[in-house]
């Protein structure tokens, strides 16, 4: 298998050194990348309706909505596209700003307006733009957790 690595200067060559120990061959046009957790992005790339690509700041960012493959970024002025899935935003947005709420939702902790309780274990948010997001038996007790409801 044929790695490449993207680490801080001071760590290459230990990585490199316990990869190789362990059969890996380190390449730099290999398909698979290995880099260093730096912390969470500050800025999202997406696409805005003209189909430019731009960085948007993600502190902008009010909810990110799935409709099957394509990936809504609402912000609080525009909406844009993203080419990640769901899963991999999940992942990449920090877990103490963003929370899952539905297979298809992942909502921002700062822009949550109001938490409405309604029947059967659910909520429903409105965020601060106005849009209103139904949080889903699924996902009630993460979002009481993380809300300490």
């Amino acid at each position: 298998m044929k790695i490449r690595i993207s680490v801080s200067r001071e760590k290459q060559d230990a990585v490199r050194e316990y990869l190789e120990s362990h059969g890996v061959e380190i390449s730099d046009d290999s398909e698979y990348l290995i880099t260093e957790f730096y912390g969470f992005p500050e800025f999202l790339s997406v696409r805005n309706e003209r189909k430019e690509r731009l960085n948007i700041a993600v502190n902008e960012v009010v909810f990110i909505e799935s409709f099957r493959k394509d990936i809504e970024v609402h912000t609080t002025r525009e909406t844009y596209w993203a080419q990640d899935r769901m899963y991999q935003l999940e992942r990449l947005l920090d877990p103490k700003e963003f929370l899952r709420v539905s297979k298809s939702v992942i909502i921002s902790k700062r822009h949550v307006k109001k938490i409405r309780p309604t029947l059967s274990m659910k909520y429903t948010l409105t965020m601060t733009e106005g849009t209103l997001v139904d949080v889903t038996r699924s996902y009630y007790n993460d979002f009481r957790r993380f809300f300490n409801i």
